[in-house]
């Protein structure tokens, strides 16, 4: 026979609802009258049979720190848990720290949770020691129960230098921040602690009205609590041999491109440590705003144009802060933070070129109309020499005017070839003086933008110039000319890595072309993609894929150059060759087209696979009608530029026409969104439905070739395909 049970096991063991709630509604209330025994009338025993059992269940005497092991667990749903008002005070203070340690009690509702500023008010008070609580008398049952004690009524002994140590929860309570427990710098002069203390109080309450970026305000908070909020800026009340070097620097930025006003320098003079604090604090979102744009740019590239894409690298605040901490000269430091390529400095020093140069004087602009070429008769000319600065008012095209437009056209990165065409007579006719230096600060600009290593060997193209230029250890090793995108398919830009290469390419056509440009054309010609050497295919969820396969016609030429980007452009050969000789070059639909692809593949070849002696014939010898990819060993960095002005290898600032349109659009960011041309926009680029890809009702290609694939299409397997598709 079973041993016999207590009334707490025997009530477990039933499994009727009705029951085990009763028996906890029953323990509970046992439990209370325990505690209110404990706490009113001392030590006592409880007895309770069990219905079951004729042996009477003993409740031993339970000190305060066992009464939790009586409660059974867990309680019904509806029955609330015991709280901090249903116990009546203690009878001894040893006890009721036992109990309070148990039971946690919330502050009133009534009472408002103190502040950092309440805080420091309340320092000398809670600076002394709490005194032991005083018994209370027990009360009847329904009698409320007391409030509980302010954290300020309970704090422990302060820290040397005056300020109460919290605990970490206790902080959280009181202000939400974690930093008016940490002691201020014990090494601090007089005149700068009630500064820090300042700083402190400014840090855990207001931070955010002067920093508008988080991750500053986080970084900030660190900084200055490590250092027990001592100030980097000021020192004695007045600002730091640091500060003045910073200032300095900062009062000199706009030869970098950059307006010093975007960085306020506050007043250092105030007397009072709540000005002074304050000034503290904006000077170092100064440095840190200054710092961000002048690494990555003070117009994020989102807000330029979706063409553009960059993997930005931030400075760290913290290491910003830490950098300015080191060292009484920062100077050096800010620095550092503009872009380290020769490209940017080298503009740089031709900014204040520009932005010295005499006002420009009126020059004699040469009227639009026919190519003048030598020999010829023509009114223009006059006009022409004038400009050329050529004596004389001859109307007549000669050897001196052909030799002189041939010397302009080289300038001008123009075809050199003695005629004054439509493009040789705009230039010319020049741009006005602004927009020679709106192209330096813009281009500067995108520098920012551009990663700090470019490679020991890369290959950068300019789209404005219409070049592509592969760069060894830091010199030229070869340039040739590209075939960029049209205004209205831009070339992206973008910096990726060039992986491999593909002989004898397939053409997959891109979604944009497929659905802007081929199925419109297909419907108005079921033939075109034939003649054009296209091939259809429908996929298995309707939409089609076109492409080209390898061949002397195949619109990427018998070369590709791969980067794997987010626009799935790449670098390729083209069969149109004629478009080289253009001075501008902008057709495409956005991929760039090399003028000698073969040549190029041997010099990126011997970059990306150095030893395997990949050379023009070799490469030749590999066409046919397959593909073939030769990958990298040693992946080559691409850079897809727009460089609008750049110094050429004579040293002479050379400016480029912005044909894309974005010197304008970034100049026009700073001018009416310069609060927030930092900060980024998302834009989405252009997706398209199944529906934009699949083959309009009623609409057939080409001829049927009898096996259901190919580029043959038969209306009659149409039919069927729409039953069982």
């Amino acid at each position: 026979m079973n041993e016999p049970q207590s009334w707490l096991e025997t009530s477990a063991s039933k499994p009727t609802a009705h029951r085990r709630i009763a028996v906890r509604i029953a323990a509970g209330l046992a439990v209370i009258a325990v505690i209110l025994g404990v706490y009113a009338y001392g030590p006592a025993t409880a007895e309770k049979k069990d219905a079951a059992s004729t042996e009477p269940v003993k409740v031993a005497q339970a000190p305060a720190t066992d009464v939790q092991k009586l409660i059974p667990v867990p309680e019904p749903a509806n029955v609330p848990p015991l709280t901090a008002a249903d116990v009546k005070p203690a009878a001894s203070a040893d006890e009721d720290k036992k109990i309070q340690a148990l039971i946690p009690e919330p502050q009133p509702a009534n009472v408002a949770p103190l502040t950092a500023t309440d805080f420091e008010k309340s320092a000398t008070t809670a600076s002394v020691p709490a005194a032991p609580a005083q018994p209370a008398p027990a009360k009847e049952a329904s009698a409320p129960a007391a409030p509980a004690q302010t954290p300020a009524q309970t704090t422990s002994a302060p820290a040397t230098d005056g300020t109460p140590q919290l605990s970490a929860e206790e902080i959280r309570k009181l202000t939400g921040k974690d930093l008016v427990r940490v002691p201020i710098a014990s090494s601090l002069a007089t005149a700068d602690r009630g500064i820090a203390e300042n700083i402190r109080e400014v840090l855990a309450t207001r931070l955010d009205r002067i920093m508008d970026r988080r991750e500053d305000r986080t970084a900030t908070e660190v900084f200055y609590r490590d250092r027990g909020f001592a100030p980097i800026w000021i020192e004695n009340g007045t600002r730091t041999a640091r500060a003045e070097s910073a200032i300095k620097h900062l009062d000199g930025i706009g030869a970098d491109g950059l307006d010093p006003s975007d960085y306020p320098v506050p007043s250092f003079s105030a007397a009072d440590a709540k000005s002074l604090a304050d000034a503290e604090l904006r000077f170092t979102n100064s440095i840190l705003d200054y710092a961000r744009h002048a690494q990555t740019g003070r117009v994020h590239f989102s807000r330029m144009s979706g063409d553009v894409h960059y993997d930005l690298k931030l400075p760290e605040p913290a290491e910003t802060l830490a950098k300015m901490a080191a060292t009484a000269d920062v100077a050096p430091a800010l620095a550092a933070f503009n872009p380290p390529h020769e490209g940017y400095k080298l503009l740089k020093a031709k900014l204040a070129e520009v932005r010295g140069e005499a006002p420009e004087k009126q020059i004699v602009r040469v009227p639009e109309g026919a190519t003048l070429k030598p020999g010829m008769e023509d009114p223009r000319v006059a006009a022409l020499r004038k400009r050329l600065e050529l004596p004389g008012d001859s109307h007549r095209y000669d050897d001196e005017v052909a030799r002189a437009v041939m010397e302009f056209q080289k300038n001008a990165g123009l075809t050199a070839d003695g005629l004054a065409g439509p493009a040789t007579v705009a230039r010319l006719n020049g741009k006005p003086r602004g927009s020679r230096t709106d192209a330096v600060l813009a281009t500067m600009e995108r520098w920012r933008w551009m990663p700090r290593d470019l490679g020991r060997n890369y290959s950068m193209l300019n789209i404005p110039d219409f070049t592509l230029r592969v760069m060894k250890d830091g010199s030229q090793l070869w340039t040739t000319r590209v075939v960029v995108g049209k205004n209205n398919t831009k070339t992206p830009l973008i910096s990726d890595t060039m992986k491999f290469i593909t002989v004898n390419p397939t053409w997959n056509v891109p979604p944009s072309i497929i659905a802007n440009e081929y199925l419109p054309a297909l419907a108005q010609d079921p033939t075109v993609l034939e003649r054009m050497g296209l091939r259809l295919e429908e996929n298995r969820d309707g939409t089609v894929r076109i492409y080209q396969p390898p061949g002397d016609s195949n619109a990427l030429g018998r070369v590709r150059f791969n980067f794997p980007n987010k626009f799935l452009v790449y670098q390729h050969d083209t069969p149109d060759k004629n478009l080289f000789a253009r001075d501008v070059r902008a057709f495409s639909h956005g991929c760039m087209r090399v003028q000698d692809p073969v040549k190029y593949a041997e010099v990126v070849l011997s970059l990306g696979v150095p030893g395997e002696n990949y050379s023009v014939d070799r490469i030749r010898n590999m066409f046919g009608p397959s593909e073939q990819n030769i990958n990298f060993t040693r992946p080559l960095p691409v850079h897809i530029t727009y460089q609008t002005a750049f110094v050429d290898s004579a040293g002479k600032l050379v400016i480029r026409d912005d044909i894309y349109g974005h010197d304008a659009a970034l100049m026009a960011v700073l001018k009416g969104e310069r609060r927030v041309a930092d900060v980024p926009v998302v834009r989405r680029q252009a997706t398209f439905s199944r529906e934009e890809l699949r083959l309009p009702n009623g609409t057939y290609y080409g001829a049927y070739d009898g096996r259901g694939g190919g580029y043959g299409r038969n209306p009659v397997e149409d039919f069927f395909r729409s039953i069982f598709r």
